[in-house]
């Protein structure tokens, strides 16, 4: 069972994914893999959802558990036996847990020596960089308009320097 996020970027069973991609990506990917309905697909969010709504979801194989605290999460992964978990990234289940953040990124490992995960977020945040250091793969897919990859880069800030642009280039003068 694979899920395929671009052509030629596949994830693939046995593996702990940390996917940073737009919820476009990432709606499209499951939608559009064929045979994912056969397999026990375990769908896990937090206070909130973006992609929940949009994923087609006629299978009897797809669970959906909504975990509003850090603890609830490590419980709903200690009692996962699905072929795919995909967690949703909610950075509001560890405000005042921040000690489960080890535990939980622990456990999003042990899941995935036996099955699909995938932490997917549509940005990386503190939280998000905690737990994905103990993915087994860090795949980050940018939006279209920004195909240099700057864009979450720049600053909101407007130049302090009269005249220069915030990406542009002054010439030295020679006096």
């Amino acid at each position: 069972m694979l899920i395929e996020l671009r052509k030629g970027m596949t994830l693939h069973p046995g593996t702990f994914n940390a996917v940073i991609a737009p919820e476009k990506v990432m709606v499209a990917a499951l939608n559009n893999t064929t045979g994912l309905q056969r397999f026990l697909f375990l769908y896990v969010s937090g206070n909130y959802s973006r992609l929940l709504s949009s994923i087609s979801r006629s299978s009897k194989n797809f669970e959906v558990r909504r975990a509003f605290t850090a603890h609830q999460l490590f419980t709903i992964l200690k009692e996962a036996g699905h072929t795919v978990v995909l967690v949703e990234h909610d950075p509001t289940l560890f405000e005042g847990a921040e000690v489960m953040i080890p535990q939980i990124a622990g456990m999003l490992k042990e899941a995935g020596r036996e099955s699909l995960v995938i932490l997917y977020s549509p940005t990386a945040d503190h939280t998000f960089s905690l737990l994905m250091r103990q993915a087994d793969h860090l795949i980050e897919i940018a939006p279209a308009d920004d195909r240099d990859g700057t864009a979450r880069y720049r600053s909101p800030r407007s130049p302090r320097i009269k005249g220069i642009t915030p990406y542009g280039q002054r010439t030295l003068e020679v006096s």
